[in-house]
């Protein structure tokens, strides 16, 4: 087997409550993978259970195909070879940068232990930092030093919650770039938990969308969104617009805006029919066949809210409209993603 991280059947409770039900999935080595969701969902129970740091009610986990849990093991949190940075970064602030990088190392030969902090520093270029303290750092430099910690003691597995929230948005997106390029030339399995759909299509290989305690979905970021298993992960990963489908047949679909091209057989006749903005464009038009109904600045863009034949769409553009202007919408061709109503 090629993987690094195999999870089976996992439930936890908590007070009689499942908080983590019948969990299912594998990570290969070097991969990155995110748990996925709002507050609540069960992201950050995993991930302490992965550590150690929560016990289990039923399943079995096991790490580069070593068990580290099932109903008769439990590998204490010491013995798995498992990294874990926090939110808050957890550095001890007693300590240098140095003494931070190489605390999970104390026990190799002074110097390896040398060698080890150099080659962790200069890997997360923090090169000739290693004698100041953490409040003598940015965040994001904080944050490189709880990373070259973690990878200082060759962890099997690297678990990361919420790594970048309390990071600047205007150093945000290049640090993400930047670690992730170390994690891939290192060929670090890791698995990181957020609420952010940016940031995790932006660091992850692999998305799980977590939902009251259970994965929704799991696979590629681009499957996860081009094709979402259900509304609930249309939405979560994305602007969404709902058209109900009248009728179909082999061939095509009828539908407020048009009879659409439609190969999909067998399918309930309650139907609604996922757009996404990027499907969408509009131009000025006095004679078009929508109205803006809502405008919204973004920056780089407008968001819109556009009414045709009674169907409220999401349109992103970058037009300068006025609420009440008319406008043209075209459709463009793309496969069509359909929900039973229930």
């Amino acid at each position: 087997m090629n993987d690094a991280l195999s999870v089976s059947n996992v439930t936890c409770r908590y007070n009689g409550q499942a908080v983590l039900s019948h969990l299912s999935f594998n990570v290969g080595k070097g991969e990155i993978i995110c748990l996925l969701g709002s507050s609540g969902c069960g992201k950050t129970t995993l991930l302490k259970a992965i550590a150690g740091l929560l016990p289990l009610d039923d399943g079995t986990m096991a790490i580069n195909d070593r068990i580290i849990v099932n109903m008769h093991l439990n590998v204490p949190p010491e013995q798995r070879n498992v990294g874990m940075i926090f939110q808050d970064y957890a550095l001890f602030p007693h300590l240098t940068v140095g003494g931070n990088v190489s605390f999970g190392i104390k026990h190799w030969k002074k110097s390896r232990i040398d060698a080890r902090v150099k080659d962790m520093l200069k890997l997360v270029k923090l090169d000739g930092l290693d004698g100041r303290y953490p409040h003598q750092l940015s965040g994001g430099q904080q944050q490189r030093v709880a990373i070259a910690r973690a990878l200082a003691c060759k962890p099997d597995l690297l678990l990361l919650d919420e790594p970048f929230s309390n990071i600047d948005t205007q150093v945000r997106h290049s640090l993400i770039k930047e670690i992730k390029k170390i994690f891939k030339q290192q060929g670090v399995t890791a698995i990181f938990v957020t609420h952010s759909r940016e940031e995790a299509f932006a660091f992850a290989d692999k998305l799980a969308v977590m939902n009251r305690g259970m994965i929704e979905q799991y696979g590629d970021s681009t499957e996860l969104y081009y094709r979402p298993s259900s509304r609930f992960v249309a939405d979560f990963l994305g602007h969404s617009s709902y058209v109900p489908v009248s009728s179909i047949d082999n061939k095509s679909m009828i539908t407020p805006l048009g009879e659409w091209p439609i190969e999909q057989k067998d399918r309930g006749h309650a139907l609604e029919w996922l757009i996404r903005p990027h499907n969408l464009s509009i131009l000025p038009d006095s004679k078009g066949n929508g109205i803006v109904c809502d405008a919204q600045f973004m920056g780089d863009n407008c968001r819109y809210l556009v009414k045709v034949n009674g169907q409220i769409l999401i349109v992103y553009s970058n037009q300068l409209l006025d609420t009440g202007d008319k406008v043209r919408l075209t459709i463009h061709p793309h496969v069509p993603i359909l929900f039973e109503l229930k």
